[in-house]
């Protein structure tokens, strides 16, 4: 399983990684192989200001749909429009091609607070 050094993670399976003012916001390689086949991610919160831990959108897998849990406070910019046609790439390249969304956070400090590769990996192992 692959947990890159440069992103944060949550609790709840999501990464993040910021450029600039900008995060890119997806489910980890662990998150992604527990549910199985991606088959459809709804993002309904486009343009919406949400706090964090907040749904932002669900993902569907075959047998069931799961919360999509925004990491820090900020607005829901954009969603990836590939994965509309190709939903599969979260399970692909879930750290790449995959990401779910844009964000803008409303504390870049924030994401300091959230956990790095090692202390995630403590999460998943127990």
């Amino acid at each position: 399983m692959d947990f890159p050094q440069n992103l944060k993670y949550t609790n709840e399976h999501e990464w993040i990684r910021v450029e600039g003012d900008i995060a890119y916001v997806g489910i980890t390689d662990y998150a992604q192989e527990q549910l199985g086949d991606i088959v459809f991610v709804d993002i309904p919160t486009v343009g919406e200001a949400l706090e964090a831990d907040e749904v932002f959108g669900t993902i569907e897998v075959v047998k069931t749909i799961s919360d999509l849990f925004l990491p820090v406070a900020g607005e829901v910019m954009e969603q990836n429009e590939a994965l509309e046609e190709n939903p599969e790439l979260v399970n692909k390249d879930p750290y790449g091609e995959g990401w779910l969304i844009k964000m803008k956070p409303a504390n870049l400090k924030d994401v300091e607070d959230l956990l790095d590769a090692e202390g995630y990996k403590e999460v998943i192992n127990g």
